[in-house]
């Protein structure tokens, strides 16, 4: 008789058990599904009900960010060149549909694809932030290069703080990597100060500041006394209106890059950049001098992609451009 008791209470038992655990996970389930998520961000605070699928990107910088924590946009804006989609990043984003360009979205294309979250910034879509919280929740970076910033915000808003905090920690290893080996190259030189210029067809810039200024600030390299003092009035970009103003370039280093060098106006680019590199001011620069000219600089790289991705391959152009071996 006890043995039939113990063949029957046991069955019972393991019932139970399961019911119990099924339950326990359909709530678990049901809790990450009517979780709220706070986000304070640029353009003001915005709640997040559980972790979103259907992302749409407003800028190039979001959409790296996006693919590097695993999910592939249902929308993005335009790439500025390659277009629609940068070479780098175009085969994740096979499904991604084009909603507009970084300062002029689509807010009716946005809308069709019913989006559970939108990522903007402030500088591009400040005017349309009420339009497009309208259609779905909207946080915001300030800028379109941050990409730290973005990366945090976004792990946030997905659920990925984890996946986020290892992209960042992956970055900032490889930051402390490079900094051993530049000092290890150029010794009590370092750190050396370093310029960034863009030859457009119209006009010639210095980037003291923006997304390849902050990566060469991460990294270690100094920014020349000029250039900062712009950079402290929040002056990222500096027009330079005429060869008189080339001494703000000089630097240990010289970085340069072409906007689209295979657009239709390239020749007009290539004229730009003769005309300056051939003046006597030009000819006269530290770096120029001492042959310190990394020309060929790839501008999605390291200044229209914006994201996370991006900045790892402009660490890489780094150990190429300046000859730095890896220890």
């Amino acid at each position: 008789m006890k043995k039939i008791l113990k063949l029957l209470v046991f069955p019972l038992i393991l019932i139970l058990v399961l019911s119990a655990c099924g339950n326990t996970n359909k709530k678990t389930s049901e809790e990450k599904g009517s979780q709220t998520t706070t986000i304070k961000h640029a353009m003001g605070t915005t709640e997040i009900k559980g972790h979103p699928q259907r992302i749409v990107t407003l800028y190039q910088g979001a959409t790296d960010v996006a693919v590097s924590l695993g999910v592939s946009p249902v929308g993005a804006v335009e790439s500025w060149t390659q277009k629609p989609k940068y070479d780098y990043i175009k085969d994740h984003l096979k499904d991604t549909q084009i909603v507009g360009q970084e300062p002029a979205p689509n807010l009716e294309e946005i809308a069709k694809l019913k989006p559970d979250l939108i990522v903007a910034s402030k500088v591009r879509n400040e005017k349309v932030y009420d339009q497009l919280s309208k259609i779905a929740p909207t946080i915001s970076q300030e800028t379109v290069y941050q990409f730290k910033d973005t990366t945090q915000m976004l792990g946030k808003a997905l659920g990925k703080e984890k996946e986020a905090d290892a992209l960042l920690q992956k970055y900032e290893d490889k930051v402390k990597t490079f900094q051993k080996d530049a000092q290890a190259k150029y010794g009590e030189a370092w750190p050396i100060t370093a310029s960034v210029v863009n030859f457009r067809a119209d006009q010639t810039r210095l980037y003291a500041g923006g997304y390849a200024g902050e990566i060469l600030h991460d990294l270690g390299f100094k920014r020349p006394e000029a250039q900062q003092k712009e950079v402290d009035k929040g002056k990222d970009i500096i027009p330079l209106t005429s060869k008189e103003s080339i001494p703000l370039i000089n630097a240990d280093q010289i970085f340069i890059f072409q906007s689209d060098p295979n657009a239709k106006d390239a020749q007009l680019i290539q004229k730009n950049e003769q005309e300056w590199t051939s003046s006597p001011q030009w000819k006269n620069l530290d770096a120029v001098k001492k042959g310190h000219v990394a020309n060929g600089i790839d501008e999605v790289t390291w200044n229209l992609a914006g994201g996370y991705q991006s900045s790892l391959q402009v660490i890489d152009d780094l150990y190429e451009k300046l000859d730095i071996k890896k220890n």
